[in-house]
């Protein structure tokens, strides 16, 4: 079940974009835009989940089956073993399910690999010191345990979700646990914000704001998929706010250069079903958040999509199934000025600073 679904881009809003009248009575109609178009850039991954654009420009994404990062070369879709050797996934879920980069150095999020479900590692983050070789950064698992959430839970290192570069550090959500945590490169653990059972997925930063995806409890209702925004300077959380909902399982969210925010949904809820279950296959979309708060798809029937990627007007998602999907013709997607980006405004709406990580990127889940 899924709310109704708009355009992005319906007749007032092109009409809006015309160019000037040059001449008595003579007005020229803007080009059609070209519509998404959805194809598959890599396949054959093992328990892929979170992604990031590297310093090289590739994509990165994690394979929690072998305990890897496979980097990606956006333009071809030749995949490489960028890291190998980190803890395999023990149940299920977890194992590497996330990687962002802080300078040139790559740091991977490994959770649910702990004691409490049946592994022997650490539920943390650890850096990328070389091909073959890592150093535990964080020991997340034993801070939970030891830090337990607000909210009931039945796994007590908690399921940590997604990882943020944000300065000196990352910003970490918990879904089973309810809350983001801050860690600094040097092991440092700290409660940011903690939520009740609306299991916080994938987030960026943009401006010392944090927009966060929430998936809801089970039954994962589309009234409960949501999109809030919090700042990180004063994390109160009574001065959350909701920028968008409406959707099943939200699983990331990520803002562009164009100040456009995009959301993922994972697809329809399976109904009462075990926490951690996935959504109905092929029921997936990519979703543009408007000026009203209003989420209209970009492209459905995505196959059990868990992050994504924005570059210009070109969108990666990775998917349970191994997949890297690539979207192009991404409305609202583009470099300012090149016919993509929205007519005016647009980058005020959500950005009103450069990236928390100070270099303007804003990696997400």
């Amino acid at each position: 079940m899924k709310t109704s679904r708009t355009a992005l881009f319906g007749a007032a809003l092109a009409a809006l974009l015309l160019p000037p009248v040059v001449g008595p009575g003579v007005a020229h109609a803007a080009p059609p835009r070209p519509a998404p178009t959805v194809s598959v850039l890599a396949s054959g991954l093992d328990g892929a989940s979170g992604s990031t654009i590297g310093p090289d420009g590739a994509l990165y994404v994690t394979e929690a089956g072998p305990g890897e990062v496979t980097r990606i070369d956006p333009r071809t879709g030749e995949t490489s073993l960028f890291a190998s050797g980190l803890p395999p996934a023990v149940i299920g879920l977890g194992g590497a399910i996330d990687v962002a980069f802080l300078g040139g150095t790559a740091y991977v999020l490994v959770t649910l690999v702990g004691p409490d479900v049946g592994g022997t590692s650490v539920n943390g983050i650890y850096r990328i010191d070389d091909a073959d070789s890592f150093t535990s950064v964080a020991d997340i698992g034993a801070w939970a345990v030891a830090n337990p959430p607000d909210t009931a839970f039945d796994v007590p290192s908690g399921l940590q979700f997604a990882l943020q570069p944000v300065r000196g550090g990352f910003l970490v959500t918990d879904g089973h646990h309810n809350r983001v945590l801050r860690v600094t490169l040097d092991g440092t653990i700290s409660e940011v914000v903690q939520f009740g059972n609306v299991v916080p997925t994938g987030l960026d930063v943009a401006g010392g704001t944090v927009y966060l995806a929430e998936a809801g409890p089970v039954p994962h209702l589309p009234a409960d998929g949501t999109v809030v925004a919090f700042s990180l300077r004063d994390p109160d959380p009574a001065a959350v706010r909701t920028v968008a909902s409406g959707y099943s399982l939200l699983v990331d969210v990520e803002l562009n250069s164009c100040g456009s925010l995009f959301v993922l949904s994972q697809g329809d809820s399976p109904g009462q079903v075990p926490a951690g279950s996935p959504a109905l296959s092929n029921s997936g979309e990519l979703l543009r958040v408007d000026r009203s708060g209003t989420l209209s798809v970009i492209a459905d029937e995505l196959n059990l999509p868990t992050s994504v990627e924005l570059v210009r007007n070109t969108a990666y998602v990775v998917t349970l199934g191994g997949e890297v999907l690539q979207i192009t013709n991404v409305p609202g997607a583009g470099k300012s000025g090149k016919g993509y980006c929205l007519a005016s405004g647009t980058r005020g709406m959500w950005i009103e600073g450069r990236g928390a990580d100070g270099n303007g990127h804003h990696h997400s889940r």
